[in-house]
């Protein structure tokens, strides 16, 4: 029995590559988030061929580079009224902070404890500008950095 060749990988920026791999990423994109519920739509989409889609499907990958990626865990302390948590999770929105995970617990003393796991990486201000708008935010009691 002959030995399984392994595969090759090689890292290499999307722009060089001939479209077919975009493309082809574009429709494993549209399958994964529900946006379309078959592959022919998705190749519809995208304007690719089915047997396209099929021949490179399983070879072509998104590279995620985690050395750029920055998550940040947040530990805050909010009053306990309605509104306070959609008013600082705008400002995770609007400072592009992709938020990964929140944990809210149950309020004692009319504050409720949350913790917020967001990828930093694209956001449009600093940390420091970021934070100062957490702390200023109507409702918000602290705010710290726990882990990031």
């Amino acid at each position: 029995m002959a030995a399984r060749k392994q595969p090759k990988y090689y890292l290499v920026e999307a722009d060089v590559l001939p479209e077919i791999f975009a493309k082809v990423m574009e429709a494993k994109e549209l399958l994964e988030t529900g946006e379309v519920q078959t592959v022919g739509q998705a190749v519809a989409r995208v304007d690719i061929s089915r047997s396209a889609f099929y021949k490179y499907k399983d070879s072509v990958r998104a590279f995620h580079d985690m050395r750029q990626s920055a998550l940040v865990t947040f530990s805050m302390e909010l009053k306990d009224k309605p509104g306070v948590l959609s008013e600082v999770l705008a400002i995770f929105a609007g400072n592009g902070a992709n938020i990964l995970t929140i944990n809210q617990s149950i309020p004692s003393s009319g504050v409720a404890p949350v913790a917020i796991t967001a990828a930093t990486e694209h956001m449009s201000v600093t940390m420091d500008a970021f934070l100062m708008a957490l702390r200023a935010t109507r409702g918000v009691v602290k705010v710290h950095v726990m882990a990031g």
